[in-house]
């Protein structure tokens, strides 16, 4: 018999709480942490013109050479991919880029990336929202992107101050899923609400965008995750969207977005994040994208340090990922836990004070040297330095710290008190041995033959009366 290793799962067992952790890959001469490196991107001028005019809405990347200069490394790569990224910040004056080393030589690659994303921030006055929203996630154990600064020169003009963001790829899934990163990965964008769209992967196409194994196409299962997200009777929902979603890690991640104030992301604006199928036990998983828009940022007159945790979508559209969870008490007595521990553990408002102040510090010269900062919205030398502690106004309601110490008044107030309910889809040894007949052979959830004697895994019992019994142990 092929022995299957079970992976890790989240739940409560007795008074102890396991939850599963995402290794976090130590940062490299690629993510500097107390210095701001170089990035120079040298490329012809008129692919530079083509790319910000005729092609700037196209994703075409343009040939260039690209030199990271920094008191540690000094590397040129030639022959990469450069284009502008994002969507409505395509329109913006200081734009986003993508940095891709592979896109015309395939085995080329920069500190074990492919791609970078730098990011201009043209709506965060503070230049640090990102930075610390991936920061947070993880100290959080959740998947986050690592992230440092660098100053941005192309054909040796001075474009400003960027956060370099880990791109979110296979080679990202590799360092996070460990021997189970070769699954599929959807980019899910504005309108992903994982709402049904019946059968036809084709109606699911335009939305969810497979990234990795393009040349398969396989969006099943995909569809058969909304299927039982959607369409599971009320008594079979909690134990079969758990048999295909990781769903505590998504209670934490979806918990930690709600404290950032995360609006433009799945719960409010079915907006911005990613689905990954981990190869290990072809379950979902929830990632996190695009968290600039946080710590006080709004453009729909609605306070986000305030708002309800527990009634974060919008009341009037259908999110059933956060709302079907949350009408299950184990569920919303997880997601409180979460909740709860982030607010205990790694919302410590002071420490993250002291960061922030140093790390501004750090970037002020590169921030007050940039002139691309002020063109979107007249954000000045000034404005930046009072960023931390003020509101500027117009879209940025809160300073960030003032924004921490709301979002965590605010939430500590409205959670609810925590239970510790059992998951009722695991069974104990009194179930177990009270089961009649005889034990024909033990599957994981997947239905594959597994060791009787396999821990830390859902374990379905298979008896010779044709009945089943799950079973949780650790080790």
């Amino acid at each position: 018999m092929q022995k299957i290793r079970c992976s890790i799962i989240a739940f409560w067992f007795g008074i102890s709480v396991f939850y599963a952790q995402i290794p976090q890959p130590p940062y490299n001469l690629a993510f500097l942490q107390n210095e701001v490196a170089s990035v120079y991107v040298d490329i012809h001028p008129d692919s530079l013109a083509l790319l910000l005019g005729d092609s700037l809405y196209s994703g075409h990347e343009f040939m260039a050479t690209v030199t990271y200069q920094s008191s540690v490394l000094n590397v040129t790569t030639d022959s990469i991919g450069f284009r502008a990224r994002g969507n409505t910040s395509l329109a913006s004056q200081k734009k986003s880029f993508k940095v891709d080393f592979n896109r015309f030589v395939s085995t080329q690659t920069f500190q074990g990336l492919e791609e970078l994303n730098l990011n201009g921030e043209h709506n965060d006055v503070s230049i640090m929202r990102t930075f610390l929203a991936q920061q947070l996630m993880r100290s959080a154990g959740l998947p986050a992107s690592r992230t440092s600064y660098v100053k941005l020169f192309v054909n040796n003009e001075y474009k400003g101050l960027y956060v370099n963001l880990e791109y979110l790829d296979d080679e990202f899934l590799d360092l996070r899923f460990p021997d189970q990163a070769n699954g599929n990965l959807w980019k899910c964008a504005y309108g992903a609400d994982l709402t049904w769209l019946g059968s036809n992967p084709a109606n699911y196409t335009s939305t969810y965008e497979l990234k990795t194994n393009k040349d398969s196409n396989d969006y099943s299962a995909l569809v058969h995750f909304a299927d039982v997200l959607n369409n599971s009777s009320a008594s079979t929902f909690v134990c079969a969207i758990q048999e295909v979603f990781d769903v505590d890690l998504f209670l934490r991640n979806i918990a930690m977005e709600i404290l950032l104030g995360q609006w433009d992301g799945y719960a409010y604006n079915k907006n911005n994040y990613y689905l990954y199928q981990r190869e290990s036990d072809g379950k979902m998983v929830y990632l996190s994208y695009d968290l600039d828009n946080t710590f006080g940022i709004d453009w729909f007159n609605i306070n986000w340090a305030l708002r309800n945790v527990y009634s974060w979508a919008p009341g009037n559209q259908s999110r059933p990922l956060y709302t079907k969870l949350l009408a299950v008490p184990y569920f919303r007595d997880r997601f409180t836990f979460h909740l709860n521990d982030i607010l205990s553990n790694v919302w410590n408002v002071s420490s993250l004070q002291a960061q922030l102040e140093a790390q501004q510090v750090l970037i002020t010269p590169a921030a007050f040297a940039d002139d691309f900062k002020g063109l979107d919205y007249g954000f000045s030398d000034q404005d930046f330095s009072n960023a931390l502690q003020l509101t500027w106004g117009a879209h940025v309601k809160s300073g960030i710290i003032p924004y921490l110490q709301n979002r965590k008044t605010s939430a500590l107030l409205q959670l609810s008190a925590y239970q510790a309910l059992p998951n009722p889809c695991m069974v104990g040894f009194d179930e177990l041995t009270a089961q009649p007949g005889k034990l024909l052979f033990v599957s994981d959830i997947l239905g594959r033959e597994i060791a009787p004697d396999t821990k830390n895994c859902i374990k379905i019992l298979n008896f010779e009366n044709g009945t089943q019994q799950r079973l949780y142990e650790t080790d």
